[in-house]
């Protein structure tokens, strides 16, 4: 066989291994084809080729495995079980810049699962080539490599500790400031998902100058980016007030609260959520929320959304007026009660409800000015309805009866609480009573109301257990009437009248 035959024989086979590779990673990219091409054992066929001559090949490998890893769980565990992970780990550090980028992908698909896959990928050593790659000059190898970091590092404390240690997250507060939209994306997300887990992680990026530099970018016109900052500033605020104090002092407010009129749904829910986290922590915080406009932001942004996106702006409004009469007062004035009502309204899902349901307790339980804001929005039904419907989630039910019974024991508007005497169960209508027991005494005009309106006659139907604290009440209101108008609205005083007029002898 001459040379020339000889070369044809090697180039036949470097065509074949390029075709066969380049068809698999295809067929890889649609979900229908992966359980066949794991069946005819192709993970064993890609390996090799991770360590071919040809370049190209080596990507094409890398690329197709981790379209297989990405798909699901099973495959992902047959490229760990394969011992394919080390061979990436020792080519990133040796490979050029598009291997590096395939090798990486492979690395985050194996990562996303599941903690123990992420761990694998730890095991093998894949944090120290990352923390190497993201050195690189190549915006694309630092964008893989973070992608990977930030899929590693969202599972639990315990890998985001991992991914500190590894010396990550300085290389990600530089990640951010690169010019290339789609790394500091990136970069972001990882910050995010490692703040997220403990107060120590979050103070190690904060420790990192990452505050100031995600600051920056509240106003980037780039959706995706906006939707990642805000998710890492809200995840480094929730953890405590120091940290919180720090995003704040950052000076993003009020410019953040243009962000809730942003025309991406995500932006607007994670600067929500950013407000909630927070205002959850002090009156101080609130309070600084307060005064920039805040409130009345939340609040129009409720009005412009709809299911899960209102969550955490309902919330936000509970966290201010738990924390004094005051705050609670401003999301009153704010006119935030008839639009939480509204949310109660609209609202399917049970936990959403329950949200405002608890949103409207923390704001009806401070004076009986909050609790009339609370009860002229005509709110009471709509908990005590929620309250007693069987359908409702068992969240939904204690919440609603907690909120109810909180406004009631503050509630002296009269006419927000006659309803209340036909439909509520003993377990609600005890401080529905206390409270006509507190009001009547002192208001005549209330008085003549409560009888003429049946009200009275109502009370004296209420079957109560001797010396119980609902018959107190019962006993207080009736000491607020002459006794025959009490015995004229009791139960069977006609049929004692007509007894009379029976026996009555004329003379």
């Amino acid at each position: 066989m001459s040379q020339r035959q000889i070369l044809q024989v090697f180039e036949q086979y470097q065509k074949a291994r390029t075709q066969f590779v380049q068809t698999v990673a295809d067929l890889a990219a649609r979900p229908q084809n992966t359980e066949t091409l794991q069946n005819a054992g192709v993970m064993s066929l890609l390996r090799p080729l991770l360590l071919d001559a040809v370049p190209t090949i080596q990507q094409t490998a890398a690329l197709a495995l981790g379209r297989l890893a990405n798909y699901n769980d099973d495959l992902a565990e047959a490229v760990v079980k394969g011992d394919i992970l080390p061979q990436l780990v020792y080519s990133l550090a040796e490979q050029n810049r598009f291997y590096k980028k395939a090798a990486a992908f492979v690395l985050r698909a194996v990562a996303k699962h599941s903690p123990e896959l992420a761990q694998a990928v730890v095991d093998c050593g894949a944090l120290d080539a990352l923390v190497i790659s993201l050195e690189e000059f190549d915006p694309g190898v630092k964008e893989a490599a973070a992608w990977a970091i930030s899929y590693i590092a969202r599972h639990n404390a315990q890998l985001s500790q991992a991914v500190v240690d590894a010396g990550v997250v300085p290389l990600l507060v530089l990640c951010i400031q690169e010019p290339e939209i789609a790394l500091k994306r990136v970069a972001a997300s990882a910050l995010s998902d490692i703040a997220k887990h403990s107060p120590e992680l979050a103070q190690t990026v904060v420790d990192t100058g990452a505050i100031a530099h995600l600051a920056q970018m509240i106003l980037n016109p780039d959706a995706k980016l906006k939707r990642q900052v805000f998710s890492a500033l809200s995840q480094i605020a929730k953890h405590s007030v120091d940290v919180a104090e720090m995003v704040v002092e950052a000076e993003i407010f009020p410019a953040a609260l243009v962000c809730l009129k942003d025309p991406d749904e995500y932006v607007r829910k994670n600067v929500a959520t950013l407000i909630r986290e927070i205002t959850k922590h002090n009156p101080e915080l609130s309070q600084i929320i307060v005064n920039v406009g805040g409130v009345a932001a939340v609040i129009d942004y409720l009005g412009d959304s709809k299911g899960n996106v209102r969550l955490p702006g309902i919330m936000m409004l509970g966290y201010v007026a738990t924390h004094s009469e005051n705050l609670a007062m401003a999301v009153i004035v704010s006119k935030g009660v008839p639009q939480l009502a509204i949310c109660l309204e609209e609202e399917q899902e049970d936990h959403i409800k329950a949200a405002t349901a608890w949103a409207f307790g923390q704001i009806g339980r401070h004076t009986p000015e909050h609790a009339k804001a609370v009860a002229v929005a005509n709110v009471f039904p709509k908990l005590l309805n929620l309250y007693l419907d069987t359908e409702s989630a068992e969240d939904l039910q204690v919440k609603a009866k907690k909120a109810l019974k909180s406004i009631l024991q503050k509630c002296t508007y009269l006419p927000a609480l006659e309803p209340l005497l036909y439909e509520a169960p003993s377990n609600i209508l005890k401080h529905v009573i206390c409270q006509f027991s507190k009001v009547l005494p002192h208001d005549s005009k209330a008085r003549r109301l409560f009888v003429t309106s049946g009200g009275l006659k109502k009370v004296q139907e209420i079957k109560a257990e001797p010396g119980s604290a609902i018959q107190e009440y019962i006993n207080a209101i009736n000491n607020c009437y002459p006794e025959e108008i009490v015995r004229y609205y009791s139960p069977g005083y006609s049929e004692t009248l007509l007894e009379r007029v029976d026996n009555y002898q004329p003379v």
